[in-house]
Protein backbone atom coordinates (compact mmCIF):
# COMPACT_ATOMS: atom_id res chain seq x y z
CA UNK A 1 0.00 0.00 0.00
CA UNK A 2 1.09 3.62 -0.85
CA UNK A 3 2.30 5.37 1.87
CA UNK A 4 0.33 9.11 1.69
CA UNK A 5 2.02 10.78 4.37
CA UNK A 6 3.54 13.14 1.90
CA UNK A 7 -0.12 14.03 0.67
CA UNK A 8 -1.45 14.62 4.30
CA UNK A 9 1.83 17.19 5.21
CA UNK A 10 1.14 18.86 1.80
CA UNK A 11 -2.32 19.50 2.46
CA UNK A 12 -1.41 20.66 6.21
CA UNK A 13 0.64 23.38 4.46
CA UNK A 14 -1.48 24.70 2.05
CA UNK A 15 -4.27 24.77 5.06
CA UNK A 16 -1.67 26.73 6.91
CA UNK A 17 -1.55 29.02 4.22
CA UNK A 18 -5.07 29.44 4.06
CA UNK A 19 -5.20 30.25 7.80
CA UNK A 20 -2.75 33.10 6.76
CA UNK A 21 -5.00 34.59 4.19
CA UNK A 22 -8.11 33.64 6.45
CA UNK A 23 -6.73 36.23 8.90
CA UNK A 24 -5.13 38.89 6.20
CA UNK A 25 -8.62 38.84 5.23
CA UNK A 26 -10.10 39.73 8.67
CA UNK A 27 -11.55 36.12 8.70
CA UNK A 28 -10.42 35.23 12.37
CA UNK A 29 -12.75 32.56 12.79
CA UNK A 30 -11.62 30.74 9.53
CA UNK A 31 -8.03 31.33 10.11
CA UNK A 32 -8.42 29.56 13.84
CA UNK A 33 -10.21 26.42 12.47
CA UNK A 34 -7.91 26.38 8.93
CA UNK A 35 -4.65 26.24 11.77
CA UNK A 36 -6.64 23.52 13.90
CA UNK A 37 -6.78 21.68 10.65
CA UNK A 38 -3.27 22.20 9.28
CA UNK A 39 -1.80 20.66 12.78
CA UNK A 40 -4.41 17.86 12.47
CA UNK A 41 -3.43 16.55 9.31
CA UNK A 42 -0.01 17.07 9.58
CA UNK A 43 0.33 14.79 12.75
CA UNK A 44 -1.34 12.25 10.96
CA UNK A 45 1.06 12.02 8.28
CA UNK A 46 3.09 11.79 10.86
CA UNK A 47 1.20 9.07 12.07
CA UNK A 48 1.19 7.50 8.27
CA UNK A 49 5.05 7.75 7.84
CA UNK A 50 5.80 5.42 11.21
CA UNK A 51 2.91 2.84 9.80
CA UNK A 52 -0.14 4.17 11.98
CA UNK A 53 -3.38 5.13 11.29
CA UNK A 54 -4.36 8.36 13.32
CA UNK A 55 -8.23 8.73 13.63
CA UNK A 56 -10.22 11.74 15.08
CA UNK A 57 -9.49 15.47 15.01
CA UNK A 58 -8.35 16.07 19.01
CA UNK A 59 -4.84 17.41 18.04
CA UNK A 60 -3.72 16.62 21.35
CA UNK A 61 -4.48 13.03 21.51
CA UNK A 62 -2.89 12.58 17.83
CA UNK A 63 0.50 14.13 19.38
CA UNK A 64 0.23 11.95 21.95
CA UNK A 65 -0.25 8.66 20.37
CA UNK A 66 3.20 9.13 18.45
CA UNK A 67 5.38 6.53 18.62
CA UNK A 68 8.23 9.07 19.52
CA UNK A 69 8.69 11.72 22.44
CA UNK A 70 6.46 15.19 21.95
CA UNK A 71 7.39 17.81 23.61
CA UNK A 72 4.66 18.80 26.31
CA UNK A 73 4.42 22.55 25.51
CA UNK A 74 3.84 21.25 21.84
CA UNK A 75 0.79 18.92 23.57
CA UNK A 76 -0.28 22.20 25.40
CA UNK A 77 -0.34 24.16 22.05
CA UNK A 78 -2.49 21.28 20.27
CA UNK A 79 -5.23 21.34 22.95
CA UNK A 80 -5.20 25.35 22.58
CA UNK A 81 -6.08 24.42 18.31
CA UNK A 82 -8.73 21.69 19.40
CA UNK A 83 -10.32 24.54 20.98
CA UNK A 84 -10.98 26.20 17.78
CA UNK A 85 -12.48 22.95 15.96
CA UNK A 86 -16.42 23.26 16.40
CA UNK A 87 -17.01 26.97 17.73
CA UNK A 88 -15.50 28.64 15.22
CA UNK A 89 -17.85 27.06 12.07
CA UNK A 90 -21.33 26.63 14.52
CA UNK A 91 -23.38 29.28 15.83
CA UNK A 92 -24.18 27.31 18.71
CA UNK A 93 -20.59 26.95 19.99
CA UNK A 94 -21.01 30.32 21.85
CA UNK A 95 -23.99 31.36 24.07
CA UNK A 96 -24.83 34.34 21.46
CA UNK A 97 -23.50 35.74 18.17
CA UNK A 98 -22.63 34.52 15.27
CA UNK A 99 -18.41 32.68 15.48
CA UNK A 100 -16.74 35.25 13.59
CA UNK A 101 -17.71 37.51 16.41
CA UNK A 102 -15.97 35.87 19.17
CA UNK A 103 -12.74 36.10 17.18
CA UNK A 104 -9.60 38.55 16.08
CA UNK A 105 -6.08 38.79 15.86
CA UNK A 106 -5.14 37.91 19.08
CA UNK A 107 -6.92 34.29 18.36
CA UNK A 108 -5.73 33.74 14.67
CA UNK A 109 -2.20 35.13 15.24
CA UNK A 110 -1.58 32.58 18.40
CA UNK A 111 -3.59 29.67 16.31
CA UNK A 112 -1.09 29.75 13.34
CA UNK A 113 2.17 30.45 15.48
CA UNK A 114 0.73 26.98 17.37
CA UNK A 115 -0.09 25.15 13.62
CA UNK A 116 3.31 26.63 12.60
CA UNK A 117 5.45 25.03 15.39
CA UNK A 118 3.49 21.83 15.41
CA UNK A 119 4.15 21.38 11.45
CA UNK A 120 8.09 22.44 11.78
CA UNK A 121 7.91 19.63 14.34
CA UNK A 122 6.23 17.26 11.89
CA UNK A 123 8.55 18.07 9.06
CA UNK A 124 11.72 17.45 11.09
CA UNK A 125 10.53 13.95 11.72
CA UNK A 126 8.91 13.43 8.43
CA UNK A 127 12.37 14.02 6.93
Amino acid sequence: MVNRAGDWYAQAERDLEQAAASERDGRHEWACFAAQQAAEKAVKALHLKRGQEAWGHVVARLLNELPLPVPPDLVERGKVLDNFYVPTRYANGHPEGPPYEHYGPLQSEEAIRYAREILDFVRLHLA
